[in-house]
Order: structure tokens, then sequence, then C-alpha cells
């Protein structure tokens, strides 16, 4: 699967401006860049939900994770996760909610959870949801410390088990660290860098990581 000469236009703004990119099958692939750096909008050309230039090919079915939840607030967590399955993979709710902890609010309302446990459903759903990708947009993102911790482990542990090829944007460097095998900065619609991580994730949450430092100086032009 690959994008080759992708570029996107909203007007006089060139978004994306001749992006070259070959996500690794079975790995996760981190997306940093500032705002404005067109990081949602390759998101948005894999999932083919935005007309482009260029070509795109070899991609499978996706998943998205968005920012949002997205859950309707007049169903259960339960009913939220069966609006997006065929009646034969109902049978796979109840497990997955115990994986993201869930296993005994299945019959509650968004309304109900709080904003990490909405988050959880969110996770739950987009592993759940029939697909050959996962794409991920900024999905720890207005979480606290702690929480960032426990959903960064919880969705390295699902990819372990699935084996999924991860595609996920983010503006923090860290959550690229600890959960990337492969981090591909964004500037001003192009490629500005492309740094293998090594090894699976999740990584050390309190360790020093010297990628960091090499993706701040990527961030930053140096």
């Amino acid at each position: 699967m690959k994008l080759v000469n992708v570029t996107k236009r909203y007007g006089e703004k060139l978004a994306l401006d001749g992006i070259c990119l070959e996500p690794e099958e079975g790995k996760i692939t981190a997306i940093l860049g500032e705002s404005g750096a067109g990081k949602t909008t390759l998101l948005n050309v894999i999932a083919d939900m935005v007309p482009f230039e260029g070509v795109k090919e070899g991609f499978p079915p996706v998943s998205y994770l968005f920012q949002d939840d997205k859950l309707l607030p007049n169903l259960t967590v339960e009913k939220n996760l069966r609006l997006v399955l065929p009646k034969a993979q109902w049978k796979e709710i109840g497990p997955m909610l115990e994986k993201v902890g869930l296993g005994g609010m299945r019959k509650r309302r968004p309304g109900a959870l709080s904003g990490g446990e909405r988050r959880r459903v969110a996770i739950a759903r987009a592993f759940l949801y029939p697909h050959g990708m996962l794409l991920m947009d900024e999905p720890f993102s207005s979480l606290d410390l702690s929480l960032k911790r426990t959903l960064i482990g919880l969705v390295a542990s699902l990819w372990r088990e699935r084996g999924d090829t991860v595609v996920f944007v983010t503006h923090d460097v860290r959550e690229a660290v600890l959960l990337a095998h492969r981090a591909v900065v964004l500037r001003q619609g192009k490629i500005a860098a492309d740094h293998a991580l090594g090894g699976d994730p999740p990584r050390d949450f309190f360790a020093d990581h010297p990628a960091e430092r090499l993706l701040v100086r990527s961030l930053m032009g140096e």
C-alpha cells in the first residue's frame, strides 16, 4: 500500500504537497507536525474522505478513530457498538468491553460515562469495526497524564493481539515515541523527516527515550 505524489488543495491553500508514503503492514506509524501541517488531511486521503491528486493504491478498508468520540447519546454503550457491526459480530462486543475495562457498563448511555470511559468505548468500536487498517486522529488529546498512559497501553495491547496496521496523528512527540514503530514528520504539507523508532510498543512511560529529542529537532526543522 502506498501514496505517490499525493497533493490536496483547499482552495488556494496547499494542504499536502507531493506526499509519498508506504505505511508498514502490521506496524504502527505516527504522523507528527504542527497545526496546519496536513496531518488530518493525510488520514482523510487514506480513508477516501476527500478528493486528491496523485496515486493511492493497495490500501484496505479502514476503521477511523476520530478526535471526538461520536457516540449517540440516546443509545447504550452496547447499542452504539452494535450500530456499526454486522449482527454476526455482536458476540464480540462483550469480550471487547471487558478488554477495555467497561465490562459492567454495556447498558449505560454515554452521558453516564466519564470522558475516559467514552474514549474507551470509541477505541473498542474502532478495533471491532471490520477493517484492514486503523486510522486514529489525536486519539489521546485532552486526556490527563495518567489516563493517557493507560490508554496508550490499552491500544498497544489490542494492537499486539490483533496485528493491525495503524496510522495515527498526534502533535505529541511522547505519544509517538511510546506507541509507534515509525514517526513521520510533516511540515507545510511535505514529509520533512521519517524515523524508524525500533522495537514493539508500548515503551516505558517513565524512561528517557533519545528518539524524543530526535523528533523534537525534526519538528523544529533542525
